[in-house]
């Protein structure tokens, strides 16, 4: 895991023409010299392997061309530049999420697995939480994943804005959740203390200083969630319980659309 701090990105940032040719892969160049092997999507996973294990503070095209053991420059005769190269790796790792046509459970369960689909993605690479979604990367992944998304709410009674808005709800609840987990998972490593070794060595000051009857509920409330979690705080459980709790309030959206027309 990396250390330094987080950083937020922007897509989007390179030229559009030379971007979205690079992402749709309308005018890949062929190597003029050196290196006849290297090629866009070595580049691009090269520089996801870099993002994966150092963060996107580490990122650049020296950092890219160490890691494919070529020249910095030679990087430049299939990637325009780094905010393009970003641009593509968005759009590669995008890619990467299942998208069954078959999943049971009607609209619910497939708006479950892409809830599932998304949490996993962030957790396996955690450096998409530190960039900003404002401005999608317009490629090829990105447009599927999109589509596949509406698909699986299409035909229930939504307008297309609800459609819209929906999935949005899905996938950024996803993102603070996974956003909590990967903190929670760093914690450790960044501190060298783990959750039990801080709590040990804060319980004792803690049972001197606060008097619990001045804070009865939260005392309350709190064991038994340590009790339940074994931890003060569960990505996992943060997770399910909010992901079944937005998917019940878009359950009554769908109800509610229906008895108007029906």
């Amino acid at each position: 895991m990396y250390r330094t701090k987080v950083t937020v990105e922007y897509s989007g940032k390179g030229d559009p023409a030379r971007s979205l040719a690079l992402l749709w892969r309308t005018s890949e160049r062929a190597s003029r010299k050196g290196k006849p092997e290297l090629s866009v999507d070595r580049i691009v996973r090269a520089a996801i392997e870099v993002a994966d294990a150092e963060g996107l503070q580490a990122l650049s095209m020296r950092r890219v061309a160490e890691r494919l053991g070529v020249g910095t420059m030679s990087l430049y005769t299939y990637v325009p530049g780094k905010p393009e190269l970003f641009d593509v790796m968005l759009d590669t790792v995008y890619g990467e999420t299942a998208r069954p046509q078959d999943v049971p459970g009607g609209w619910r369960g497939r708006l479950e697995q892409i809830a599932r689909e998304n949490w996993a993605l962030y957790l396996r690479h955690p450096w998409l939480l530190q960039v900003a979604a404002s401005r999608p990367a317009l490629g090829p992944n990105v447009t599927a994943k999109y589509d596949y998304e509406l698909t699986a709410i299409d035909g229930i009674g939504l307008s297309d804005l609800e459609m819209d808005s929906v999935i949005t709800l899905v996938t950024g609840f996803v993102h603070g959740a996974a956003r909590g987990a990967v903190e929670a998972a760093q914690a450790e490593s960044r501190t060298g203390v783990s959750d039990e070794q801080w709590w040990a060595a804060h319980a004792p000051f803690l049972s001197r200083i606060a008097d619990v009857s001045n804070y009865p509920t939260a005392a309350r409330v709190g064991q038994a969630a340590g009790e339940a979690l074994n931890a003060a705080y569960s990505p996992e459980h943060a997770f399910e319980f909010g992901l079944e709790r937005v998917l019940d309030g878009i359950e009554t959206l769908v109800k509610k659309r229906s008895a108007a027309t029906g």
